[in-house]
This record gives structure tokens, sequence and C-alpha cells, in this order.
């Protein structure tokens, strides 16, 4: 068997449909519908990866067992996504607070941070009578 990359496009549509057991024109409106990009080759041939067909493996479980139409999996894909970039960022963040707290310096919290007052003191005199 051969191995490629997670996100060679190597499939053709005929071979995804063979191996997900549907038809080639659920993949073409899936397509349609945004929820997948395969890859072209020059002849203009769908090509599909292996992220392409875990990707369509979550919208036949999400429309097939849980009853959810095209546009709800769009939604959930988006977020998804979303989620999956959150999670980046935050790694990155949990990353850099560590290094920030092993290279010695102040700790945030005894950080001496100074603000100027958004308030200013407005007197008013009392009228003379």
């Amino acid at each position: 068997m051969n191995h490629h990359h997670y996100d060679e496009p190597v499939y053709l549509i005929s071979i995804v449909a063979k191996i997900l057991e549907i038809h080639p024109q659920t993949l073409r409106q899936y397509e349609r519908e945004n929820l997948i990009q395969p890859s072209r080759s020059n002849g203009r041939i769908r090509l599909y990866s292996q992220r392409d067909i875990d990707k369509i493996k979550l919208i036949l479980r999400l429309t097939r067992d849980m009853g959810v139409n095209l546009a709800g999996v769009d939604v959930v894909l988006r977020l998804k996504d979303q989620m999956e970039m959150m999670e980046m960022e935050m790694a990155e963040l949990r990353h850099a607070l560590s290094v920030a707290k092993n290279a010695k310096s102040v700790p945030p919290e005894k950080a001496l941070v100074t603000k100027k007052s958004v308030y200013e003191m407005i007197i008013f005199e009392e009228p003379k009578k």
C-alpha cells in the first residue's frame, strides 16, 4: 500500500466514491455546496487527499447518522475550523507564557503598570449671590 502525505491529492472521485460507498454525484454536490474543495490536476480531474476523505466521512456522519442538513453541516465545519484555530492559538499562548515564566523576568502579577486616569476633576464654583 502506498503511503501518501495526509494532504497529498491522490485519489480519483471514482475511488473515493467506492471507498465511502457513495455516488460520485454526492461528492460533486458537496463541492458545489463548498463543503469540500478537492484539488484539480492539470487535466481538471478532481483529486482528493486523505484529509478530504476524512472530512467527507465527517459530513456523512453528520448527514446520515445525525440528520443534519447541508446548511447545518456548513455551520458545523466552520465552527470546527474556528475551534481548531483557537486551540492552536491557545497552545501558542501557553507556550509563550511558559517561556516568559522560565525567563527569570518579573512575573506579570508583580509588574508595575501605570495608567493615566481617564477622569479629570471638574470643579464647579458656586454661583455668587
